[in-house]
């Protein structure tokens, strides 16, 4: 049996260019929402506590790349394994807004120092850290330090506006991936 088209044009829309439509539609929507100032709208103070979280969230991260430059410092055969994640972190204090080098050392110089002389690092929720001087220690030691800030951040989350909120929840996803790195994966 053979079916043949019907003589009539179809009339009006056809279903799928009906759907495409509406889908350009929510999308133009969407995109008017969301382009512009995030922050209008806003009030004063909720505008000030978030600059505040961007600004704490920024020094974290140069603070862990602080942690980072120490640890390679301390740990030269460690360099190669480290400075993607260091300069990731970095990156991460940049989008926060933080315009500091993230600490003194540079990412691949030695200090000149052996692996049992004590390092110093500020560290995300501590005053200072020593690298411990053996190299797995050392790793494990940024781990934690990724894991705590991971966390703080996810935490945080809540407290703070959407593109920030945004922001958070992807370098918070970034801090699980280098713990991924730096115990399972590595």
């Amino acid at each position: 049996m053979s079916f043949s088209a019907s003589p009539r044009p179809p009339s009006g829309p056809r279903r799928r260019s009906l759907l495409v439509s509406a889908a350009g539609a929510a999308g133009a929507v969407l995109l008017v929402g969301c382009s512009g100032d995030p922050e209008a709208g806003e009030p004063a103070a909720e505008r000030s506590a978030a600059d505040a979280a961007r600004a704490r969230a920024g020094r974290d991260s140069e603070a862990l790349a602080a942690r980072y430059a120490a640890v390679i410092a301390a740990h030269p055969g460690l360099a190669e394994r480290l400075r993607p994640l260091r300069e990731e972190v970095l990156r991460h204090a940049r989008a926060f807004g933080a315009k500091g080098t993230g600490g003194t050392a540079s990412p691949g110089a030695s200090s000149g120092a052996s692996p049992s002389v004590s390092a110093r690092a500020a560290g995300p929720g501590d005053d200072a850290g020593r690298v411990p001087a053996d190299e797995k220690d050392a790793v494990a030691l940024l781990a934690g330090a990724e894991r705590k800030l991971a966390d703080r951040r996810a935490e945080a989350l809540l407290e703070v506006p959407g593109e920030l909120a945004r922001l958070l929840a992807s370098v918070a996803a970034a801090g699980a991936a280098h713990v991924y790195l730096l115990t399972d994966g590595g």
